[in-house]
Formats: C-alpha cells, sequence, structure tokens
C-alpha cells in the first residue's frame, strides 16, 4: 500500500508513529499485557502498531494508558497518533474509526461462590459489579443491569484485587479478558451470555481524514494477509474472531 503526504504528515507528525495502549493483567483484542522477560507490553495492538509503523517507515512509539476510557479521553491532547479500541456510539461522537479487525463480546466474570448463572440474575438488587470506567463494556454493562450497584475502577487489576477481598459478585469485560482472570480467581466463572456485541476497530483522533482512510486500509490488508489472525493467536487467543473484509465500524 502506498503512502501518501498528508496520511504522513497526519499519522506521524513527530516523525514516529505514537501508538495508544491499554495495559493490563490479561491479554485481548484490546488489552496488552507485560512481556515478564522484558517488562515491555506485548500484544496485538503492539503487533498491528509495530507493522503500520514498519509501512510507514518510522519507528513506533507506545503510549500506554489504564483502559480504553483514558485512551478516548486524552484524544485532544496530542500524545497519540492511532489506536485500537472496542467500539460504541459514545466514541463514534470522540474519534474516528476506520476498519474493525475483531469481533467483540463482553459478559461478566462471576465471584468464586456466585450463584449467578444469567445475565438476569445478574440484574438484581444488590449485585456489586465492577466496570472500568470509561469503557464501552462499562456502558453497556450499566445498561444491560440497571438494577445491579455498578462499582466503578481504575483498571481490571484493582477489580480483581476488590473480587478476591469479597467486595464483588461480577467483572464487565470482554469475554477473552474474564476468560484471562479465570485462573487469577480461583472458582469464578463466566457465564455463557454476552451484553454486548460489537467490534474492535483501529482509530485516529477526529479531523484527520487522510490518516483514517491509510489505518482503514492498512487493517484490511492485516486482515486478508493473516496478520491480525497471526496476532490473535500468538497470544493466546485461538478462538476470537476477526472482523470480515469490508465491514465497517
Amino acid at each position: 500500500m502506498a503512502v501518501n503526504d498528508a496520511a504522513m504528515k497526519e499519522l506521524a507528525p513527530t516523525g514516529k508513529l505514537r501508538v495508544a495502549i491499554a495495559v493490563g493483567p490479561s491479554a485481548s483484542a484490546l488489552w496488552t499485557v507485560r512481556d515478564p522477560a522484558t517488562g515491555k507490553p506485548k500484544g496485538v495492538p503492539v503487533d498491528l502498531g509495530t507493522a503500520m509503523a514498519q509501512k510507514l517507515g518510522v519507528p513506533v512509539e507506545l503510549v500506554e494508558y489504564a483502559s480504553s476510557g483514558e485512551i478516548v479521553a486524552s484524544r485532544d491532547k496530542g500524545a497519540w497518533d492511532v489506536t485500537f479500541v472496542p467500539v460504541d456510539d459514545d466514541r463514534k461522537a470522540a474519534i474516528d474509526f476506520g476498519a474493525p479487525y475483531h469481533l467483540l463480546q463482553s459478559t461478566y466474570l462471576v465471584a468464586p461462590g456466585s450463584t449467578i448463572k444469567t445475565l438476569a440474575e445478574a440484574n438484581r438488587a444488590g449485585v456489586r459489579i465492577a466496570i472500568v470506567d470509561g469503557t464501552a463494556t462499562g456502558r453497556a454493562s450499566i445498561s444491560a443491569s440497571p438494577n445491579a450497584t455498578t462499582v466503578k475502577v481504575k483498571n481490571p487489576d484493582e477489580a480483581v484485587g476488590l473480587m478476591k477481598e469479597g467486595k464483588l459478585d461480577a467483572i464487565a469485560l470482554s469475554r477473552e479478558s474474564v476468560g484471562g482472570l479465570v485462573d487469577a480467581l480461583p472458582g469464578s466463572r463466566v457465564l455463557e451470555e454476552a451484553f454486548l456485541n460489537s467490534t474492535t476497530a483501529v482509530a485516529v483522533p477526529q479531523n484527520k481524514p487522510a490518516a483514517r482512510a491509510f489505518v482503514t486500509e492498512f487493517i484490511e490488508e492485516a486482515k486478508a494477509s493473516g496478520l491480525v489472525r497471526r496476532a490473535l493467536d500468538a497470544m493466546g487467543l485461538k478462538t476470537s474472531q476477526v472482523a470480515p473484509a469490508g465491514m465497517k465500524a
């Protein structure tokens, strides 16, 4: 794919591609994790961002955040050039999405000993559900479980700590993310039902049409070449689904 001057100017104004990533305790199409050997983040957004920088012919810089909500909230600060986050209507009004690369489902991880087996049972008075503040999954959880008590946390690590202390009944995250927390919370369970069905997509700050066009073409090529599939598989996300070609966010 060709790189035009307008795309280069909008995507790499500092001479490098600054990729905003969320770092957490378990990997998903959004979340990166720290490599225990190096301490550096690794994951799907890292692989995609690095490959995009190579296409542009510039160095990559990873800009770390505690959640996708923090990434989107910082959109006007000039701190990042591209990111990879879940899509919802609130975010469509805040950032410009390119092509989706992943089919997203979000659900609940219920605490050890909990009797909750369905979404309906989670939507009851007295049920304490942790959401990562400012996220698409968090907003969907509030909508799906209005009768429950929502506990806002900064990141998944905080939610895990609260559940270990017996202060939570459920944690709302993507299916990949909650699956990755089961080992940290022996006896916990992932619900079969999902309260959010969406996508994870590449995005840029608003009013950068050349950048948006470039990242969309890049993701379509990454899906066609198998790069997205390989990035998911490398993080153990072998059941995660790649978004179809041509799908819109």
